[in-house]
Parts: structure tokens; sequence; C-alpha cells
């Protein structure tokens, strides 16, 4: 094995050891909330609302971050942007060990989610560009199927530790990796194109008036492309944000007598994603296409939601369908490379960055819709509705989204 083909896998296995943490940490408020806010003395009737309060500014934080760790990779570098990022998220956890109030509480995980929301987008486009373009899709899907693990580690360190512990031990981890991240690779076609791309579009720009045009229709073009390819992430979050995450409702409105517990069901269902990512990956790489395996998945996610609702007819069936929800929202690598393919490699690390940040954000849409609809329509036909409008919103959207399967990442927009 050549130095160069060493070199890459390194990279490859640090950036996945980076999404592991990521993901870690992002599940841990989650399965901490309770414990946690309860020791600084919280209410019961409290815990709810300080929690969404508390939740609602680390998806702020996640969305800031993505935006400021995008630019920051397509400025600086890609391996910048995740040696930043993940230090960031790092202190935040070892402060978050020692907070005193809900205040603390508050503004520790405002900063770990300006952290967190560049561990994956960077890594997807770090590893996107080193890797030869016929086998990117295998290096992704390892990264995926690897960090995604992090929140079932992440659940069950909550049923033996101390949360202090956790979040400290979230931190430690990090700070490890900064380690190993010292000698990942940056990206070449970063190193070459970037560079020259940024002084002759300064120039271009200055020439004339009608420049200023040019760069708003560009602009316009690349927007459009960009949400087509946004689109392709949002039914995923809504089995996690609705059917998993309030599986214990959806149960209960299925009133076949029997609770689910949500941490089981998260659980599951992380377990099956990351399987799921496996089965895209390799599925990508033998059609040699990214749509047709994304396609094959939304189809068998709505059938697979009909039989969630309509035959789960005992717990253990109910549980078995959180793993397959899971699986088919697997296509989240897939996801993630279209965007890191279909964009030149002068905004390619914004835009990899905010998809799954900015997907992330879209539970708040999902949220509102659904709490609009619950009321006129019960819970089962709000869920159904919802989620049949973003899947076949998906599939239109997919329609219209360029073939990116082995695309040479040597360019950049011109804008």
């Amino acid at each position: 094995m050549t130095k160069e083909k060493v070199n890459i896998n390194f990279t490859v296995f640090v950036a996945a050891l980076g999404y592991f943490v990521d993901i870690f940490d992002l599940t841990l408020f989650g399965v901490l909330r309770v414990s946690s806010l309860k020791y600084l003395n919280l209410a019961p009737d409290q815990i709810t609302n300080v929690g969404l309060n508390i939740l609602s500014i680390q998806m702020l934080g996640i969305l800031i971050g993505g935006i400021l760790w995008g630019i920051i990779g397509d400025k600086i570098g890609r391996k910048f942007a995740m040696f930043g990022s993940i230090l960031t998220f790092s202190l935040a956890n070892i402060a978050n060990a020692f907070i005193l109030d809900v205040n603390q509480y508050t503004i520790l995980r405002f900063i770990a989610g300006i952290g967190l929301a560049g561990q994956l987008g960077s890594a997807i486009t770090l590893v996107s560009e080193l890797a030869e373009k016929e086998k990117r899709g295998y290096y992704n899907t390892i990264i995926a199927a690897l960090g995604l693990l992090g929140a079932i580690f992440a659940s069950l360190l909550s049923f033996i530790l101390h949360w202090r512990i956790i979040y400290f031990i979230g931190g430690v981890l990090g700070l490890v990796l900064l380690l190993l991240r010292y000698n990942t690779l940056e990206s070449e076609i970063f190193k070459e194109k970037n560079k020259i791309y940024n002084k002759e579009s300064l120039v271009n720009k200055m020439k004339n008036p009608n420049e200023f045009f040019e760069y708003i229709k560009n602009m316009f073009i690349i927007f459009i492309r960009y949400i087509r390819i946004l689109v392709l992430g949002i039914p995923i979050w809504f089995v996690f944000s609705i059917l998993l995450t309030f599986s214990l409702e959806v149960s209960q409105a299925i009133n076949k007598g029997f609770t689910a517990n949500p941490a089981i069901s998260l659980m599951l269902g992380y377990i099956g994603v990351s399987l799921g990512d496996i089965l895209a990956g390799i599925m990508s790489q033998k059609l040699k296409s990214r749509k047709k395996p994304i396609f094959v998945f939304l189809i068998l996610l709505s059938i697979n939601i009909l039989l969630y609702i309509y035959i789960s007819h005992n717990l253990m069936i109910f549980y078995f369908f959180n793993l397959t929800l899971g699986i088919l929202s697997g296509y989240w690598v897939l996801f993630l490379t279209i965007g890191a393919e279909e964009f030149g490699t002068n905004i390619r690390s914004t835009v990899v960055n905010t998809l799954p940040n900015f997907v992330r954000g879209s539970v708040f849409l999902i949220v509102i819709i659904f709490k609009s609809l619950k009321d006129i329509l019960g819970f089962i036909n709000s869920t159904l509705i919802i989620g049949f409008f973003f899947i076949i919103l998906a599939m239109i959207s997919l329609i219209f989204i360029r073939e990116t399967f082995a695309k040479d990442l040597n360019f950049f927009e011109e804008i």
C-alpha cells in the first residue's frame, strides 16, 4: 500500500471518528436532559419548557456554525474547519460538566452547537476531494456509518454514568481527536484551485457594472440547485423528529394497547440509519448512481410509514419498524455526497456544512406544521400528511437534480 493511500485511509478514519464524537455530543442533551435539569433543582413542570429552550438555543448555534465553518472551510481550508469546530465543542463539553445553573447550561449548549456544525460537512468535503472519484462513495459511507454509532454510545452511557461525567467524556474524546487530526491531509484541489479563483473572481467583478447583474443571476441559479438538494434530506429528519422522538405518542395514537419507550425507538433508529448508510453507499457504487438508490429508499420509506402506522399490532413489531425506518433513512450519506459533488470547490465547504444543519433546522418547520394540523386532523392523519408531503417533494426534487456519480470535483462555480 502506497504512502498516499495510507494517508487517505487515516484521514477517512479520523474524519469518521470526528463525526462519531459529533453525533455523540448531539445526542447528549436529548438523553441527559431530564437527569441534568433535575440535578439543577428544576421542578418537573419546568423541565420540558426549559429543555425546549436549551434545545432551541443549541439548534440556533448549529445553524450559525454551519455557515461559519462552511465559509472558513472555503476561505482557509477544510482541515482547519474540522480542527476549529471540534476544539470549540470539546471545550464547551468539558465546561458543561461543571455548570451550576440553567444560564450556564444554555450558553454552553449554544457554543457546543456552533462547534458541532463543522464536523460532518468538513469531513465529507475533505474526503470527497481526496478520494478517487469512483470510490468516494465508499469512503463517505464509512464516515456516516461509524459516526452515527455515536448516538448509540451516548444512549448506553446515560444508563450507567452521571451526566457530568458523560459531558466530560465527550470533551476529552474531542481533544484526543485533535491530536489525531494533526497528521491528516489537506485537499489538494482546495490548495491549487481556490486561491486562483479568489484572485480572478475579484478582478472580473470589478471590470464593469454588468458583472454585478451576472453575479446575482449566477447566485440565484446556485440557490435553486441548493434548495433541490436540501429538500432531499427533510424526510430523514421527519422520521427522527416526529416518528421516533414522539414514538410514545405514536404508539398511544395507534391504540393497540402498548406504549413505546422513545429512548429505545431512537436507539433502534440510529442503529438502522447506520446500516442504511452502508447499504445506500454500496448500492450507489454498484448502480454507479447517487439518484437511483435515493429514489428506491424514498419509495420503501413511504411503504414503511404506512406499515408502521397500520400493521404495528404489538410492541415488538412497532420496534421492528423503528429499526426499518432508520434503515430507510440511511440515504443521508448520499444526500451529503451529492452536495459535495454538485458544487465547485470555491463554495463546496459552505454548501456541505450548511446542508445537514439546515435540514436539522427544518425540524422547526415540521413541528410548526404538525402542531397546526394535529388539533384539527388528529395525530395519525397529521403525521401521514406531513410525511408524505415531504417525501413526494423530495421525489420531485430528485428528478431535477443532475447525476453526480464519479464527477470530477476539480472545478469552481462562476459567481
